[in-house]
């Protein structure tokens, strides 16, 4: 039993540092907007005229919102110009002063 217990401290004692070590990519993914904090949808309407886009999108978190479609305006209006009716999303939605709008928008690939 002590040699399995003394075995186990060694096998750990040697992963911990190598776990604590940041990877290479570590770093991109640190500057890229968390995945956590951006809600999935899919474009139903793009309205560049307006600044506005259409989304059915599933649940937001952050804003605590049900999934529904509804109508966003957007930060960026060059944010428009990535998108059309049917792609596939990743945005980050905040709420300015009573608005909504989306202040990150992806294409899922």
């Amino acid at each position: 039993m002590k040699k399995t217990i003394a075995a186990l401290a060694v096998l750990l004692a040697a992963t911990l540092p190598a776990m604590a070590q940041p990877k290479a990519d570590d770093h991109a993914a640190h500057h890229a907007p968390a995945a956590a904090d951006m809600s999935e949808g899919e474009v139903r309407k793009v309205d560049k005229g307006a600044g506005k886009i259409t989304l059915k999108h599933g649940e937001i978190k952050s804003l605590d919102m049900p999934p529904m479609t509804m109508v966003f305006g957007v930060k960026d209006p060059a944010l428009l110009d990535q998108v059309k009716p049917g792609d596939k999303v990743l945005f980050k939605a905040v709420n300015e002063a009573g608005k909504f709008t989306i202040s990150n928008l992806q294409v899922v690939k």
